[in-house]
């Protein structure tokens, strides 16, 4: 089965009921917008309730997974008012729980720049198989901005205490420190990542698809519940604040210029 009519991702099922959702904006690295943040939330809506489909795999076309926001889209966000950015931010939001919530398996299998909401979907995979030389980051603070609406799938995956590092600093770390701090369950090279994902393809159809989406729904509700409701509002109305403020402004303008934000004063470090 073939999905056709999605413009900036990729859907498709094979026979064993593999679906493959591949993020498809590879000239600009697979980055979010508005268009792209619809059709992965339609794409999933589609898939959820779909007996046929047995696991979920998500990945990005050309040189990268995906290098967090569009500018132009950043650029139009901060020119927005605060209401405006807060229902851009909960169709994130959704997003982001439709996949941390979808009823079957998840596999990402991650390369290249995996920055701000491509982390956020990656910790909200089940399993991620990631590239050795593919780099993470979190760097919204160096924008004026925080990493609000992925906010608690990271946390999740990294726990409070490392979060808090790579919240506060958004420095690059690679794969192998991905890998370390629990956002990435394998780590291998480059030619090796087709064959590790079809190992994990095989391990995940020879079990039971009811226990599989039981045991994942009990993690869930029982375990995280707090993923659902106000969590989706909090962390948007967080994001849409900021953006709107004139730290979140002066952030995004800079970066477009490609100059320093007006909160550096020293270059002493």
């Amino acid at each position: 089965m073939s999905y056709s009519n999605f413009s900036t991702i990729e859907l498709n099922v094979n026979p064993d009921g593999v679906s493959t959702l591949v993020l498809s904006r590879p000239e600009v690295h697979n980055v979010f917008n508005e268009t792209m943040i619809e059709e992965i939330t339609r794409a999933l809506e589609q898939l959820k309730d779909d007996d046929s489909i047995r696991v979920l795999c998500v990945s990005g076309a050309g040189k990268s997974f995906c290098a967090g926001a569009d500018l132009n889209w950043m650029k139009r966000m901060s020119e927005y008012s605060t209401e405006e950015n807060y229902n851009d931010a909960m169709q994130m939001a959704r997003m982001m729980y439709s996949l941390y919530s979808f009823p079957k398996p998840t596999l990402a299998v991650v390369h290249g720049a995996i920055f701000g909401g491509g982390v956020g979907l990656v910790a909200c995979c089940d399993i991620v198989i990631s590239e050795r030389a593919a780099i993470f980051s979190l760097a919204e603070v160096k924008l004026g901005l925080i990493p609000a609406v992925i906010g608690p799938y990271v946390v999740n995956a990294l726990g409070p205490r490392i979060a808090r590092r790579y919240f506060l600093t958004g420095e690059r770390f690679d794969a192998t420190d991905a890998h370390r701090l629990n956002l990435v369950h394998e780590c291998v090279d480059s030619d090796s990542l087709s064959e590790t994902q079809n190992k994990l393809l095989q391990e995940l159809l020879s079990c039971g698809p009811n226990a599989q989406r039981t045991a994942k729904n009990f993690i869930i509700e029982s375990l995280s519940p707090q993923m659902d409701g106000a969590i989706q509002a909090q962390s948007a109305s967080l994001i849409a604040k900021i953006r709107a403020s004139d730290e979140g402004k002066e952030g995004i303008g800079a970066f477009l210029a490609k100059r320093r934000p007006d909160w550096i004063n020293s270059t002493s470090y």
